[in-house]
């Protein structure tokens, strides 16, 4: 029988099978007090114990209905990665009989924050405008993990040049919002144009993607 870190490599691989782009793991215990959950004042995970198993999917612009959401069903491309998920869950299950499932996508549900989870498994590092900044795509990805009942190897997060360093703030000047009024992102200012698009009444929303579309990160 394969040991822990041999099951979560072996996931990582099933996961990138199964449809993701870019996948990585993370000890649960680690997110309980990760920078956003500070920031914030809420637990980052549920458990203090297991594997998150983080996995990323690719919004090519060219895909832009990967990013419609829709209210009660979310959006297509989180469709597609819960999919992922719960297929990925099912075959630890039945291929090594560990206990995983799907996390759930929104914190207030028992989710977790999947962008400090991507850094902290390794998949990318954080960019002045609060996206994950993912090797070869930049900030185009978005994020579901599967908690697995698996030990992880405690490992700290890779260190490397800073993603932004040397950039001319193409983010920072596309936002409609003025989100960085002192260069740092601010929350309050993004989700208040999010916000503003779900009470518009619209069946299917395009939110705001223009910091994300403006960086040059990931080509």
């Amino acid at each position: 029988m394969p040991n822990d870190p041999e099951i979560i490599r072996a996931a990582i691989r099933k996961a990138h099978e199964l449809g993701a782009d870019v996948a990585g793991a993370v000890a649960a215990k680690r997110l309980v007090d990760c920078p956003s959950a500070v920031a914030e004042k809420h637990p980052g995970s549920q458990e203090n114990r297991g594997t998150c198993i983080v996995l990323g999917l690719s919004h090519d612009p060219e895909h832009p209905e990967l990013d419609l959401w829709e209210p009660g069903r979310g959006t297509p491309g989180d469709r597609i990665l819960g999919n992922t998920g719960k297929n990925l869950a099912r075959w630890l299950q039945e291929e090594y009989g560990v206990r995983a499932r799907l996390i759930p996508y929104r914190i207030e549900d028992g989710g977790i924050y999947l962008k400090d989870a991507a850094c902290m498994a390794g998949i990318g590092r954080m960019g002045r405008n609060n996206l994950v900044l993912v090797p070869g795509y930049g900030p185009k990805v978005r994020f579901r993990a599967v908690w697995a009942d698996l030990e992880c190897p405690e490992e700290p997060s890779p260190e490397g040049d800073i993603p932004c360093a040397g950039c001319e703030g193409y983010c920072t000047r596309a936002c409609p919002m003025d989100a960085f009024p002192t260069g740092r992102f601010s929350r309050e200012r993004c989700l208040a144009r999010m916000n503003a698009d779900r009470t518009s009444g619209r069946r299917r929303i395009d939110h705001c993607r223009a910091c994300e579309l403006a960086c040059p990160a990931g080509g």
